[in-house]
């Protein structure tokens, strides 16, 4: 009877975590395709940026003419600071917490959250 028990909470808990990376996916997709538009924004911004013949005395100065290269920048700096990387790396964070604390019941999880038993130590 508390066999059957453990096998009910471990498929619930499976259930739930399969689902919670589910619902994950398309947030992080979103906020995957806001860093790579932003990275290549920029790179583009820095290509203007190396190619121009125009001598410019000071560096405020050369980002003022070029100022795609400097609002791009900028919005990378603030998509970092308010934590883009944490928002695209979310579901391997969460299943590596997960990993970390199943270890200590002998099991851990596959990419989609599916439960993995693994045998016990001899």
């Amino acid at each position: 009877m508390a066999s059957q028990q453990v096998t009910e909470d471990l498929k619930a808990f499976e259930r739930r975590l399969t689902e919670y990376v589910q619902c994950l996916g398309p947030q992080t997709g979103k906020w995957r395709l806001i860093l790579v538009l932003s990275s290549v924004a920029t790179a583009a911004g820095a290509w203007g940026l190396i190619t121009d013949s125009q001598h410019h005395p000071s560096l405020l100065q050369y980002l003022w003419h070029h100022k795609f290269f400097t609002i791009s920048c900028c919005n990378l700096f603030i998509l970092f600071m308010l934590g883009i990387h944490r928002r695209v790396m979310a579901p391997q964070i969460i299943l590596g917490r997960t990993r970390l604390v199943l270890e200590d019941y002998n099991m851990s999880c596959d990419e989609k959250g599916r439960l993995i038993l693994r045998p016990r130590p001899s």
